[in-house]
């Protein structure tokens, strides 16, 4: 029997509502770890009435066994949830498996990811090559609100900004229902992207991706991989309070909250916390956001 929660939302429908949201984001456990810490922030983040969960497939696809019960536990809290799927490294088979199981526990929305393969992995046979090809397929199967990633500074792997919007335009045209961008630190280069993709012809909502900065030299080495620009001032407040845990936790939940004011006092309505599985840190911002989202 499909798992009966209390929690059947699309996203889609969610974000037609015109007002501000945010979202929040857990990684599942690792392959033999326990589950209990990942269900205890679950549980707080949820009491924070989030637009919706969404529960990573792991680095390199190794705790993809464990997205779909952490989706599930979402969704028992009362709140929608997002389980993302990756590609490259699965099967078609293995995403039949998938989306077998996330049906089963009564989760209804997706995020189609490629993924990255593993060091010295290799692509499964007839796995598909891009996330384009994902959507198609899990479109055809039906009954799932469909999201994927979008990039406001261009994709690592794409040299062109404008390249990168026709591959997304046709990620879109094959059936996204929403985008959710990458992580930004200068709302000025998300408002010139969303503008670039509406003059695209890309229609669908668009969740802004806001990261709270906890560790200076952790986000740095994060920002290097994704190619994220780090605005002078930003680099300043890393710079003074990197060092120093709790004053940067405490600088990185302002800068976060003046982001998404920002963002909201613009009309992006919707935005997505990657709060890293730290319930503390969705708590004092959505402290500081009183009033504004409720």
């Amino acid at each position: 029997m499909p798992f009966k929660g209390i929690a059947h939302m699309q996203i889609k429908t969610l974000l037609a509502a015109g007002k501000p949201s945010v979202s929040f984001e857990v990684f599942p456990p690792k392959k033999d770890a326990p589950f209990g810490p990942v269900r205890d922030a679950v549980t707080r983040l949820a009491a924070q009435r989030p637009a919706f969960i969404s529960v990573t497939y792991g680095a390199a696809g190794n705790a993809q066994a464990n997205t779909a019960e952490i989706a599930a536990h979402v969704q028992s809290c009362g709140v929608p949830a997002l389980a993302h799927l990756t590609c490259l490294t699965s099967s078609p088979d293995r995403i039949r498996e998938e989306l077998t199981s996330l049906r089963d526990r009564g989760i209804e929305n997706i995020l189609c990811l490629r993924g990255d393969l593993p060091a010295g992995g290799e692509v499964k046979p007839g796995a598909f090559r891009y996330a384009v090809d994902l959507v198609r397929a899990l479109r055809v199967a039906g009954g799932f609100c469909l999201g994927g990633a979008c990039y406001p500074e261009c994709h690592p792997a794409c040299e062109h900004l404008s390249d990168d919007i026709d591959h997304l335009k046709e990620k879109v045209d094959a059936g996204l229902d929403f985008l959710t961008s990458q992580m930004f630190f200068d709302n000025n280069i998300f408002y010139r992207y969303l503008a670039k993709l509406r003059d695209r012809g890309i229609t669908v909502p668009v969740v802004a991706g806001i990261m709270p900065v906890m560790n200076g030299r952790q986000i740095k080495r994060i920002c290097q991989l994704s190619q994220t620009d780090l605005p002078a001032r930003f680099k300043a407040i890393v710079d003074r309070f990197g060092d120093n845990p709790d004053s940067m936790l405490s600088a990185g939940v302002a800068y976060a909250t003046e982001q998404i004011v920002d963002l909201f006092a613009n009309g992006v309505n919707n935005v997505h916390l990657y709060t890293m599985n730290r319930p503390e840190v969705a708590e004092r911002i959505m402290a500081n956001l009183a009033g504004i989202v409720g």
